[in-house]
Parts: structure tokens; C-alpha cells; sequence
């Protein structure tokens, strides 16, 4: 299959960027990471600059890959990162637009890579549990009601990758921020930290986010599927503790 790619260039975050446009035959089996390798060594050859974007794991799990393919963060398939979208994916789209992450609070360093360090911020403020646990107890001790784990879990699977930021309209990373709360202050020991939703969404501001509207968004595009009740969550703890 061959495709036609319009990607993003930019040298540097205080550069003018633009759209290239490069051709490319690719197998459909082929991720599409894979496809940009093979881009890039076409482009070595040439003696041009590779296009550089983000990636580590290839599995889904590291949240690196953040790429909008066609408008669409991440791809087209839902509930599927870059790295797990495969060329087969687009075999009737035969021209390709490729861009980063588009928020004021993700700068970009270079092309299709932006600057996600306002995520780890935001954790620093208050997303871990900053009390002294001691060593794992047995696992009975502490009852925990198998919905509340379940809730737990599932936000926890959150994977930071800031496509919920680059759907919003608002670039808002609520999202992101309500599935850290919702992870951590429904369980026991992270149930002693009162203020723990107020620091965060104070952090997401401070980085220069936007606000939630409630477009929803950011659910249909998130990768691990985190659901908006997660936002309800962080709403009524930020309430009960005021």
C-alpha cells in the first residue's frame, strides 16, 4: 500500500513549523511506528533530517506514542494507542495527516514530540500516597469492597498519555487528574489525604490546562477507556472535603 503522509516538522520549540509531505509504500501488517521507521530510513539515506516522534514500549502500556493520525488522537481504532494501530487500519485512506499533541501546556521539543512533564507535576503535587505505609500487610486485613478495588484498578490504569488533553477543546486534563484521584483517595491508605483533590486540580491549572465542559471527549479517545464517572468521583470528594 502506498501512502501519502502529511507530517508535522518543527526544528525546535521556538521554530515555525509547517507540514511535509513524503510518500511511503507500506505492508499492511505493519504497526504504524513500524511505518514510521521505515520513513526515516528512507530519509537517513537521503541525507535529510528524520522526523523525530516519541515512543518506547510499543505495547500500549508506556503512554509515550502520541500522535494524531487524520484529527483523531492517537488513531482510529478506540481504546488502542499509536503503537497498536496498524497500517490495515487505513487501507482506504490513502493520504495520511500526522501532528502532535496540540495544548499550550505541551510545548513541543521537536516534530511530533511535545514536552508531557506538566503530567508529572501534577503527581508531585499530591498523587501518591504520602503517608508512612509500612511493609505489605496481609492481604485480608484491610476489607475493601470489590467495587471500590474495581474502580480503583480501572482508573489506575490510566497510562498518562495526554490524548484526553488533546481531544478537549479546552485542553483540559481532568480527566487525567480524576483518574489519579480516582485510583488512589477510594482506597484506605490513600483515603487519608483530604486535600488530595484540591492540590492536583490546583497543579492542573497552575500548568496552564483548561477548565472541563463536559464534551466527553476525552473518554472516547482514551486508550484504557477511563470513564468520565471518574470526574463525578473527584467532584464529590473535592466537595466533601472542602
Amino acid at each position: 500500500m502506498i501512502f501519502k503522509l502529511n507530517i508535522w516538522r518543527q526544528s525546535g520549540p521556538d521554530k515555525k513549523g509547517d507540514f511535509e509531505t513524503y510518500e511511503i509504500e507500506a505492508s499492511e501488517d505493519s504497526s504504524f511506528l513500524e511505518m514510521m521507521d521505515a520513513l526515516n530510513e528512507k530519509l537517513i539515506l537521503q541525507g535529510d533530517d528524520p522526523i523525530a516522534f516519541d515512543f518506547d514500549c510499543r505495547e500500549g502500556i508506556c503512554g509515550s506514542c502520541n500522535l494524531v493520525i487524520n484529527g483523531t488522537p492517537h488513531g482510529k481504532q478506540r481504546a488502542t494507542t499509536t503503537c497498536q494501530q496498524y497500517m490495515r487500519d487505513y487501507k482506504d485512506e490513502k493520504e495520511l495527516w500526522i501532528e502532535p499533541w496540540r495544548a499550550t501546556a505541551f510545548p513541543i521539543i521537536k516534530d511530533l514530540i511535545v514536552d508531557r512533564s506538566a503530567f508529572d507535576r501534577i503527581i508531585q503535587a499530591g498523587g501518591y500516597i504520602p503517608i508512612r505505609t509500612g511493609s505489605a500487610c496481609e492481604a485480608n486485613t484491610l476489607p475493601i469492597d470489590k467495587q471500590v478495588a474495581d474502580d480503583a484498578f480501572d482508573a489506575a490504569t490510566c497510562i498518562g498519555c495526554g490524548a484526553c488533553v488533546a481531544v478537549c477543546p479546552n485542553a483540559s486534563a481532568t480527566l487525567f487528574v480524576a483518574a489519579k484521584i480516582s485510583h488512589l483517595s477510594v482506597l484506605p491508605q490513600g483515603g487519608m489525604d483530604k486535600q488530595r483533590p484540591a492540590k492536583l486540580l490546583k497543579a492542573m491549572e497552575h500548568e496552564g490546562f483548561g477548565s472541563c465542559s463536559n464534551y466527553r471527549e476525552c473518554e472516547s479517545v482514551c486508550p484504557k477507556e477511563i470513564k468520565v464517572s471518574a470526574i463525578t468521583t473527584m467532584n464529590r470528594l473535592l466537595y466533601q472535603n472542602r
